[in-house]
């Protein structure tokens, strides 16, 4: 990351005493690539917004009453944040107020693995043993588990996807003691923050082992009251499905899925997606071309697999040739089109109103059932001969 670095250079330029802090310190020790890039320092942000506009830097101020200002160098921004203490707490929000204590800043933060920080010289300061818990897996609050919680709630949940992805196979005994104590804290969450961390837990590693830790600790009641399936989704990860929040999420669900996606406020998109992929009808593996063609003419493809995956995921539980023959043929088949249209009825006589529907419905019916086959001029014999039956007239 050469260019990175030489950006960063020009932020310890200009703000030398600066680090690195957060996620990046925690993935660069790991080797791993650094999504996004977050420094702290203790000059205060109008202070810093300052020194970065008289060097000629862009500077966005994205979160002032936290401290926080962007730098912007080649369209790659860099958060900065002052130095914090709490001054307050609600259980989600803090009031904060500025410190030149690193160490009093690092003391806020949720977990030891994510309060280290990097100098400019990339001397890394640990206060609290976050090199070594990250060296042997271990996810642990900083400080008493319990205060970091109650600070915020939402740590529960960063708590098991922090662990699914850094920790080992047995969690913190401190931290799960005190999670189970105050899961019901997690009422208090706004249920978008509840899903954006449930999403990335579902598509993140270890995800039935980390979804059974929370279903101990009372927390997955907590997340998905209207019931959950572990054992189905185990079975539908162990049948290779894609991992999709929305596909992992219909086969964890045990109840009303329309309920989940108001209670949780999911997307449009992602509400309908859940819905549909519980839906009928449901393809299984044996269907012949027509029964293919009819299932795509009212259907989208994806709905059809993510049916396919969850029926697969109830009978078998495990990779099996004919599903995937089943998804591959439902994927690559062109979706039939009904060649008619209300200006074919009335062309062909039709009187215009509630005929023209039912007269085309009539023609469509006929038509899924020759597999789809019918073309323009067979439908319009066929829309012919059902009006010449009086269909319309009946109506």
């Amino acid at each position: 990351m050469p260019g990175v670095l030489e950006q960063l250079g020009r932020i310890w330029t200009i703000l030398p005493d600066a680090r690195l802090v957060g996620g990046a310190v925690r993935d660069l020790l790991r080797g791993q690539a650094v999504a996004d890039i977050d420094l702290a320092c203790a000059e205060a942000p109008d202070v810093v917004m300052a020194k970065l506009k008289a060097a000629g830097m862009k500077v966005v101020p994205t979160g002032l009453a936290h401290g926080t200002v962007t730098a912007v160098i080649d369209r790659r921004p860099f958060e900065i944040t002052t130095l914090r203490r709490d001054e307050d707490t609600d259980g989600r929000h803090a009031t904060v107020a500025w410190t030149q204590d690193w160490r009093e800043d690092a003391a806020r933060r949720d977990f030891t693995i994510n309060a280290m920080s990097c100098d400019s010289a990339g001397v890394v300061h640990d206060y609290f043993g976050g090199q070594a818990d990250l060296a042997a897996g271990r996810v642990r609050f900083v400080g008493d588990a319990r205060l970091r919680i109650t600070e915020d709630a939402l740590r529960i949940l960063r708590f098991f996807r922090f662990q699914a992805r850094y920790g080992g196979s047995r969690p913190d005994p401190q931290a799960i003691d005190a999670i189970t104590d105050l899961a019901a804290l997690i009422d208090r969450l706004s249920v978008e923050r509840i899903w954006s961390e449930l999403r990335r837990i579902l598509t993140g590693p270890e995800v039935t082992r980390t979804l059974w830790q929370m279903h101990e600790c009372g927390v997955l009641a907590r997340v998905l009251p209207e019931g959950s399936s572990i054992p189905r989704l185990e079975r539908l990860l162990a049948c290779g499905a894609p991992d999709e929040p929305v596909l992992r999420l219909a086969a964890l669900v045990a109840g009303d899925e329309r309920a989940v996606a108001r209670r949780l406020k999911l997307s449009r998109a992602e509400g309908g997606a859940l819905a549909r992929t519980r839906a009928a009808p449901v393809p299984c593996p044996g269907l012949d071309g027509a029964a293919i063609l009819r299932l795509l003419a009212d259907h989208a493809p994806c709905d059809l697999i993510w049916r396919a995956w969850l029926r697969q995921a109830d009978v078998l539980g495990r990779p099996d040739a004919g599903w995937e023959g089943l998804r591959d043929q439902l994927a690559h088949t062109p979706p039939p089109v009904f060649p008619l249209n209300g200006g074919d009825a009335l062309n062909a006589g039709c009187p215009p109103g509630a005929a023209v529907g039912l007269v085309l419905g009539q023609v469509r019916q006929w038509w899924l059932e020759k597999g789809c086959a019918p073309d323009h001029a067979a439908c319009i014999t066929r829309l012919r001969a059902v009006l010449a039956a009086g269909v319309a007239r009946a109506t």
